[in-house]
């Protein structure tokens, strides 16, 4: 219990610090792990290992994807791109559906996208977006991550819920059919709770002239709407392509051609491939080279590096104090039915910080317990899977990186960001659950 105390008593702590006495985030998280993991029982070797390992593991999966989005970013916004984009996407959907917009969109994209790549890659349409309707960044940004999210850890192809589906023996096709079900009402909770946010937020321009602007004036004129899209659209269609040649069924073969398309689809090649299609939104100019905007949006990947990076060596030393293990030797011999899947999950998300971890944990926990629980039918092990997915998106804190993705690409502090995002997660996960439990109440 010990470390369960401490555990709270640090997120509170980092809380404080950053919200009060503006402690930057990078420091307050490598300074929680080590309490963390000294009161857990590591030793210093331990602990160590612990924090530079989960720094780097979760740096190699999303370091140089989030370098190449900014990258992609500085491009859109420094070429006028992005206000092309969001001229274009105000005369599509309209003003006043611009939040409802950015939701869907997150969870089309969310389905073959990781949510993090998804989020960065949809940040500067996001941006462009609150530029011209004067929606305020945090609006669209929860709207965005909301959608991203609820499709991440419900719906298969995504990698948590599809180890569930596996551990569990479930049937794919049940998960993704109710998966799908499930998560678009989820999704639009978000939604709704953007719109909430919409009347207590109000717009702000950016005024810090470090960061990228839209300066029409580099260029003549915009680059054409269809040619702006292209580092955005073309990178999602390639990830999306790779999870469909990893589907069950090879579409494409287990030859040549799917060997290609898993290369290409891998997110950090396909946001390379982007990167190049931002270039040619550059026209010859004097004012900057490419090497000047390219500078630029690694400058702004800088700092959300270095942060996504600590909020994944605290999570590394959460799980290397055995935390897991200790919620799961609490919780397993309760029997509460669905909601039991649900709040292993949940607790696990908010002590460890990635859902996926969280998915798969709980999913190893329930294997063996399904049938005294009655849950060993083909419709029992599907919501049992989706359960745990509700329980893996409460809540979205301090040492989750997809909190950190949408905080600083978004401009959000990090209070800011606790009242938005996290609240957003915890009222679209205990909706969820509501959703999954009434479902089995009425058909198990």
């Amino acid at each position: 219990m010990e470390i369960l105390v401490t555990l709270v008593i640090v997120v509170i702590a980092m809380v404080v610090a950053a919200s009060k006495y503006k402690f930057h985030p990078f420091l307050s998280l490598i300074l929680a792990a080590l309490v963390i993991g000294f009161v857990g029982g590591l030793n210093e070797e331990e602990l160590t290992y612990a924090l530079t390992s989960g720094f780097g593991k979760t740096l190699s999966s999303i370091g140089i994807i989030i370098a190449f989005g900014s990258i992609i970013g500085a491009y859109l916004e420094k070429s006028g791109s992005a206000k092309a984009m969001g001229d274009w996407a105000l005369k599509t959907i309209g003003k006043s559906r611009s939040v409802l917009a950015m939701n869907i969109t997150g969870f089309v994209v969310s389905i073959p996208v990781y949510c993090d790549s998804g989020f960065i890659i949809l940040s500067s349409l996001n941006k462009a977006i609150s530029k011209r309707t004067k929606i305020p960044m945090v609006v669209l940004a929860v709207a965005l991550a909301a959608g991203l999210y609820t499709a991440h850890v419900f719906v298969p192809p995504t990698p948590g819920p599809l180890a569930a589906t596996a551990a569990l023996d479930a049937d794919l096709g049940m998960v993704i059919i109710l998966g799908l079900a499930v998560a678009f009402p989820v999704s639009l909770v978000g939604y709704f709770w953007s719109k909430f946010l919409q009347r207590r937020y109000s717009y702000s321009p950016d005024n810090d002239s470090q960061k990228t602007k839209i300066t029409a004036s580099e260029n003549e004129k915009p680059p054409k709407t269809r040619s702006t899209f292209m580092p955005i659209i073309i990178p999602i269609i390639l990830i999306a392509l790779k999870s469909v040649s990893n589907y069950p069924t090879h579409p494409f073969g287990e030859g040549l051609v799917s060997k290609i398309i898993n290369f290409i689809g891998n997110p950090v090649i396909a946001l390379l491939v982007g990167v190049f299609l931002a270039f040619t939104l550059k026209k010859k100019v004097k004012e900057a080279t490419h090497y000047d905007w390219v500078t630029s949006g690694l400058k702004e990947a800088g700092i959300i590096i270095l942060i996504t990076g600590a909020g994944g060596a605290f999570g590394a030393v959460l799980q290397a104090t055995g935390i897991g293990d200790i919620i799961g030797n609490t919780f397993s011999d309760i029997n509460l039915g669905l909601f039991l899947p649900f709040l292993i999950a949940a607790i696990l998300k908010t002590a460890q910080g990635s859902s996926t971890v969280s998915i798969i944990t709980t999913a190893a926990i329930m294997a063996p317990v399904l049938e005294s629980f009655e849950l060993a039918s083909p419709l029992g092990r599907t919501l049992t899977v989706l359960a745990i997915g509700s329980g893996a998106m409460t809540v979205s804190h301090l040492n989750d990186s997809f909190f950190w993705v949408v905080a600083q690409f978004s401009g959000m502090n990090t209070a800011t960001a606790l009242k938005t995002q996290t609240v957003s997660t915890m009222l679209q996960g205990f909706f969820g659950i509501l959703l999954i439990m009434t479902i089995g109440w009425l058909f198990i």
